[in-house]
């Protein structure tokens, strides 16, 4: 907590050094930089019901996070505008954690010392947040080299809207890891559960992957109308992204997970930075050629190719790992 404060404070520091181009930016950086703060402590309410086996709890911590982020966005920027929304965003973990801080007794003021605490531990924790970073900014680095190369805002508006079902339906993956990655990690070193495990969640999700795939191929001017009728013009850019994310949920989220639990955190940042660099190198070519739909060539490549990378390093560190055991 002690540390999130010190960050906060470093944000609004440098901050007031930057002219910034547009007006009340830099209050829009303070309301939103104390969000560190309350968005901490809900992270440690969260992993502490992950802890205890509680996943009941722990879905009910984001579905009551979701409704009061909706309540407090609509009433707030309706009475209050751009302030209201950043103000939004601030209370809307700062309440969450309050309801339910209670019911874990957390002893803020204990200072035992864990022998676990130590240089790879901290380096786990850096590295597992630093690939969270870099996979967000996979995501948004299409977005970013669209709006530079073409310079059609249009064009950014148009990719935001075509992508938002595809990127939507990641949540499947997150729900299973987020139920069981704390069993799996509990489990790690039993191959014989974890190889069960891999063929169940490959099989289920690779059904689910057709599913999806033929469902939005018979269907997908009707769905793209849906978001505007002007948008059935980028059928086969909708396609692509939904092919991409196959490879997701087939490959990439088994088994980035699966390389967290063996301690190898740092594996999934360097794939990731290596992927993001192949994000930029081939949207330079592919985006001035094809528009959106050379983006959404290049996601849907690196999603299966990060997928399939994952796998085959996971396969080799694992059982590394089983014969030093």
């Amino acid at each position: 907590m002690i540390a999130s404060f010190i960050l906060i404070t470093l944000i609004i520091s440098v901050s007031s050094f930057i002219n910034f181009k547009f007006d009340n930016t830099f209050t829009y950086i303070v309301i939103l930089s104390f969000i560190i703060f309350p968005s901490f402590l809900f992270e440690i309410i969260r992993a502490q019901f992950r802890l205890k086996h509680n996943n009941k709890a722990f879905a009910f911590t984001e579905f009551l996070h979701s409704v009061i982020l909706l309540f407090s966005i609509f009433s707030l920027s309706y009475f209050f505008n751009e302030i209201g929304y950043a103000i939004a965003l601030l209370i809307t973990p700062l309440i969450t954690s309050v309801l339910f801080l209670r019911k874990l007794n957390i002893n803020f003021k204990s200072k035992l010392k864990l022998t676990i605490t130590d240089f790879s531990f901290w380096k786990y924790g850096f590295f597992a947040s630093l690939s969270n970073v870099v996979t967000q900014l996979l995501f948004v680095i299409d977005i970013l080299l669209i709006g530079y190369l073409l310079e059609d805002t249009e064009m950014i508006t148009n990719y935001r809207y075509i992508s938002l079902i595809p990127f939507s339906l990641l949540f499947l993956p997150r729900v299973f890891m987020a139920t069981d990655f704390v069993v799996l990690t509990e489990n790690i070193f039993n191959k014989g559960y974890i190889t069960n495990y891999i063929k169940s969640y490959m099989l289920f999700f690779f059904l689910a992957s057709i599913f999806l795939v033929v469902f939005c191929w018979l269907f997908s001017n009707q769905i793209l109308t849906l978001l505007d009728p002007n948008f059935t013009q980028f059928v086969d850019t909708f396609l692509i992204l939904m092919l991409g994310i196959t490879g997701i949920y087939i490959f990439r989220g088994l088994f980035g997970n699966l390389l967290s639990s063996i301690g190898k955190a740092h594996v999934n940042y360097y794939i990731a930075s290596f992927a993001l660099i192949l994000n930029i190198i081939s949207n330079y070519f592919l985006i001035p050629k094809y528009g959106i739909k050379g983006a959404a060539i290049t996601s849907a490549i690196l999603m299966w190719f990060t997928g399939i990378l994952s796998a085959l390093i996971f396969k080799f560190l694992y059982n590394k790992t089983l014969l030093k055991k």
